[in-house]
């Protein structure tokens, strides 16, 4: 942050001037990083400042700046220490989330605990540090239950607060809260409002970044499930067009590569892709691997539509134990309950011979329950490229169009 910088080159040159014995000028450049540390709340440079101006007017023997300085560099370590208490608490809760389910549920527990008292420390202090944490950590907890509602609701406040000026201009990113929210109203459903932000929040990114690359993965997923398949192919095209493309890394091609793909199967013109180019793409994928944890289900699914597309009987056999030995072992959670759901749907079609007619109405139950179950709130849950409703209603259309039923 060039704030942030420029506060660090300051106190750099007082330091050097000091050691040069250069006291003429180190003043000057003590209280001009110092009010540049004060504006843009760093709170820890402005410690530094103080601590420095301070061992100079003993030197210089200046007592009346000595005192104004030492009484400011208390209320100064007030705030560093109530910063240091968020940021220990923050990073605490942050590793938990890293770690194992275990370890997110208990975060779960304490976590409205940790929130109450950065929002003392806050009312206290009204440090943006403590703020920004708060922030982070009041968004974690919407997340992990899947509360996304609320995320909008809480980014929405935050950008109303920047720009009434109760934030701080010079440290708040309204690209963190552009990008939450914008992910929450595509996991809350909120298709027509999300759409209605992409463009302007793309806006706010800038092409060379990665973080573009991801807020036009959200925008992509917004258009697919929307049905707007015309539009998710004028968001690819940008992607392969942005001469940035090759900064991307491999996680991130193979999901650019996994949702083109899907967009080959409900819109081939719109894709790009050559049907040998698709065929071997779906079938190069591996069925799951941890650096695609969120789309191994994905891939999955596509497997066994595209042999259904095929009228390929014995790849679907084949996918069909797949698709049971991976429920079998990783869908067991709650989180991931509309993944099973659809799983049990298109294992159906294989147990009612491929009947359309069958299928749709053996399905209705289960079809029900999809419906009735809200997307998962966790980071690495598995994500939907299209809404699986879409999907079953392709499927059952391949299946009307099909020549498996002996």
């Amino acid at each position: 942050m060039r704030h942030e910088q420029q506060c660090v080159g300051l106190l750099h040159q007082a330091h050097v001037l000091w050691w040069e014995s250069e006291r003429m000028v180190i003043a000057q450049l003590l209280r001009k990083a110092l009010r540049v540390a004060l504006e843009a709340e760093f709170t820890q440079h402005a410690v530094s400042s103080l601590e420095l101006l301070r061992r100079l007017y003993v030197e210089t023997n200046n007592f009346p700046q000595y005192r104004t300085t030492v009484r400011q560099l208390e209320r100064v370590r007030e705030t560093l220490a109530a910063e240091q208490e968020t940021l220990k608490l923050f990073w605490g809760a942050k590793m938990d989330l890293m770690r194992t389910v275990h370890a997110r549920r208990r975060l779960l527990q304490y976590l409205p605990s940790v929130i109450d008292r950065l929002e003392e420390l806050y009312q206290k202090t009204h440090s943006y540090t403590i703020y920004d944490s708060l922030l982070k950590l009041r968004l974690m907890q919407q997340e992990l239950p899947g509360n996304f509602d609320e995320i909008i609701r809480i980014t929405t406040e935050a950008e109303q607060q920047f720009a009434k000026g109760k934030l701080n201009r010079k440290r708040f990113d309204s690209r963190f809260t552009k990008y939450y929210s914008l992910y929450a109203h595509l996991r809350a459903r909120r298709l027509e409002e999300g759409l209605m932000l992409a463009e302007d929040y793309l806006k706010a990114f800038s092409r060379s970044t990665n973080n573009w690359f991801s807020m036009l993965e959200n925008y992509f997923l917004l258009t697919m499930h929307s049905g707007q398949y015309d539009r998710a192919g004028e968001l690819l095209r940008r992607m392969q067009q942005n001469p940035f493309v090759t900064k991307l890394t491999r996680p991130a091609i193979q999901r650019w590569e996994l949702m083109r793909a899907y967009l080959y199967f409900v819109r081939p013109d719109e894709a790009g892709l050559r049907p040998l180019h698709f065929a071997q793409l779906v079938q190069s994928v591996p069925d799951h691997s941890r650096d695609k944890r969120g789309y191994n289900v994905a891939i999955l699914i596509l497997q066994f539509l595209h042999y259904l597309q095929q009228n390929n009987a014995e790849a679907l056999l084949m996918r069909l134990e797949g698709l049971r030995k991976y429920e079998t072992a990783h869908l067991r959670d709650v989180s991931t309950l509309r993944s099973r759901l659809f799983f049990r749907l298109l294992q159906l079609t294989v147990k009612v011979d491929y009947d359309p007619v069958m299928c749709e109405e053996k399905g209705q139950a289960l079809l029900n329950r999809l419906r009735d179950t809200p997307p998962p709130g966790e980071a690495y849950s598995d994500i939907e490229i299209i809404p699986y409703e879409s999907l079953w209603v392709i499927t059952l259309e391949l299946l009307r169009n099909g020549k498996l039923r002996s």
